[in-house]
């Protein structure tokens, strides 16, 4: 909790704000992406934008993993439930609609769809009811798919299947960063990812594509140091990969974790 307070801390926050005030005033339009619904939080939530130099753009990008599931995939997830299998999935998942309906459509014509607040609690789902065949939909960036993996490898109930619909980070980023007219300047990189999959994979886009890349936590403090680094990269005129979130983003990440997703 006191950690908690110290990065909300409204005089140091001020004084970070000065500072990002100082480089931008001798910067153009600086246009800075996140791709993390908890940073997109937080920025909405303290009012960081309305603290932030009117030629400094701080946007989101596809941060939500749910909002990027294709509708096909959704699709498969439905006609497993409408064929009687025990589909089970994330609550912010079940109103996505697929190309015809969504898995609560599918659940209100009678398909036995379940919410639930991890993978490990369709397990036990399926070993109380060894009659029926279960599915987890799978869906989530680097930081939910080793629990996944977790419970593939302890060789789950025979009626226990996934669906799974992980998605990556960084070929996210890259497909952004090559979109011409989005011209962004820098990334936020999420940091509960990062405590996943370490710095490496965000090296490519300082180094082939001139693009400043902090890995930044959650709190404001954060999200504030994480505009200054790069808008100081920006007047330095040296793109590089800096880790912001040092509490808890080792440079190699999750090693075992990473060893559970090959």
């Amino acid at each position: 909790m006191v950690e908690k307070l110290r990065f909300r801390d409204a005089t140091l926050a001020k004084r970070v704000v000065e500072k990002i005030h100082k480089l931008a005033s001798k910067q153009r339009t600086v246009k800075i992406c996140h791709v993390c619904g908890t940073h997109e939080w937080t920025i909405t939530h303290y009012g960081l934008r309305s603290l932030l130099p009117a030629n400094v753009e701080v946007i989101a990008g596809p941060g939500c993993p749910v909002c990027i599931v294709p509708a096909s995939e959704i699709d498969e997830a439905i006609q497993l439930a409408l064929k009687g299998i025990v589909v089970t999935c994330f609550g912010d998942v079940l109103r996505v609609p697929g190309s015809k309906m969504s898995l609560l459509d599918a659940k209100a014509e009678g398909a036995d769809v379940r919410v639930v607040y991890g993978v490990g609690d369709a397990v036990k789902m399926a070993e109380k009811e060894p009659d029926k065949q279960f599915v987890f939909f799978a869906i989530g960036f680097e930081t939910t798919a080793p629990s996944t993996a977790v419970e593939v490898v302890k060789k789950p109930p025979e009626n226990m299947s996934f669906l799974v619909s992980h998605r990556l980070i960084p070929p996210a980023m890259k497909l952004l960063v090559e979109m011409k007219d989005l011209s962004l300047n820098g990334f936020i990189a999420p940091g509960h990812v990062s405590t996943i999959i370490g710095l490496k994979p965000y090296e490519v886009f300082p180094r082939l594509y001139n693009m400043p890349t902090v890995v930044a936590g959650f709190e404001p403090l954060d999200i504030l140091f994480g505009v200054y680094m790069i808008l100081r990269q920006l007047k330095e005129g040296k793109p590089r990969l800096e880790n912001e979130y040092v509490r808890s983003v080792l440079p190699e990440g999750n090693v075992k974790a990473q060893k559970l997703l090959r």
